[in-house]
């Protein structure tokens, strides 16, 4: 048994969440519902901006095995911080789930501070990310410990860590050191900007190496370039073993050996869509290590990804096991 069933590789960051109307992003020039990255000026100026905020560790791969950890996944997770309050939020919060946090510390004199993610949440339960990456964009293969990823079942690899400058070579240590000694791997899309942004090297990933694909139905269609739902998930069916790709109100479809089956989503009061993507892939996952089937895989996803919909913030606030057992999961 290896000492780690899942550990994620991602942007450390601290979410800044307030709620707003929607005539605040057009004050602000914030574009609804996608990821903008943004500088340290601009970050500054929206704080100025918002009203009351909560901040929480987060970070897309965080978020996800945050999800696993409180679920007992033996988990790990590698991003980078600076030694600054924002910094030590984020590791405390991160161990506080259970996850082992290897610190990757950027030097006290480097440019920039802990990334930091400020999300307007509107009334129809959207949100709306400004993304001021900071340190954690510079991520390097140094960061990467070839013994960790060795003694992972899995690595979890979020898709926005392709915007930093040397992630790709991160990556791909980490997938050689996984894999070396029989680990798998699986890939996050992120956000279909991100998708425009590094198609190609997506695609190689894809292809060459990710054994489990998660993305949502425009990554989905951003990736595979066509308006044919269907057929993108056909192509993506042929590329990768396993393919888990959510809907929104459709709930889930996934693939595993060309076999798509269909999850349905867990109906609920959207307040704040922030991580619903994230813990339905921690769901998943924590079912995979633990040798549930695919499409069961599929519900439990649903299931968290209903949970943190139903409150503010990515972390659930909800037994998940609980929640599991009453939908018959378990």
């Amino acid at each position: 048994m290896k000492k780690f069933q899942v550990v994620g590789i991602g942007n450390a960051m601290v979410d800044v969440l307030t709620r707003a109307e929607d005539s605040f992003l057009d004050e602000a020039g914030i574009e609804k519902g996608i990821m903008q990255l943004i500088d340290m000026e601009r970050a500054v100026a929206l704080y100025g901006q918002i009203g009351p905020a909560r901040e929480i560790s987060g970070g897309s791969a965080a978020n996800t095995i945050a999800g696993i950890a409180q679920l007992g996944g033996r988990t790990a997770y590698v991003g980078k911080v600076k030694d600054d309050q924002l910094g030590a939020i984020f590791a405390h919060d991160l161990r506080a789930q259970g996850a082992e946090y290897q610190t990757a510390l950027a030097p006290k004199n480097a440019d920039g501070e802990t990334g930091r993610c400020i999300v307007v949440v509107t009334p129809d339960g959207e949100r709306s990310m400004n993304t001021y990456l900071g340190v954690t964009e510079f991520l390097e293969p140094s960061d990467i410990d070839p013994e960790m990823m060795g003694d992972a079942e899995w690595i979890y690899l979020e898709g926005y860590r392709f915007d930093g400058p040397d992630s790709h070579a991160a990556f791909a240590k980490a997938i050689n050191a996984c894999k070396g000694r029989g680990g798998k791997v699986a890939l996050t899309l992120s956000d279909p900007f991100c998708v425009e942004r590094h198609r190609d090297a997506f695609r190689m990933m894809i292809r060459e190496d990710v054994d489990l694909l998660f993305c949502n139905r425009a990554e989905m269609l951003s990736m595979y370039q066509t308006d044919d739902f269907d057929e993108a998930l056909k192509q993506a069916g042929e590329e990768v073993e396993m393919v888990a790709c959510t809907d929104s109100e459709h709930g889930a479809h996934v693939i595993s050996g060309r076999v798509r089956r269909h999850a349905p989503a867990v109906p609920t009061q959207i307040v704040d869509a922030t991580g619903a993507g994230d813990l339905f892939a921690g769901a998943f996952m924590w079912g995979l290590v633990n040798g549930h089937d695919a499409e069961t895989c599929g519900r439990m996803g649903c299931v968290a990804a209903s949970e943190i919909i139903s409150h503010i913030g990515a972390r659930p606030e909800a037994d998940l096991k609980a929640l599991f057992t009453k939908h018959g999961l378990i």
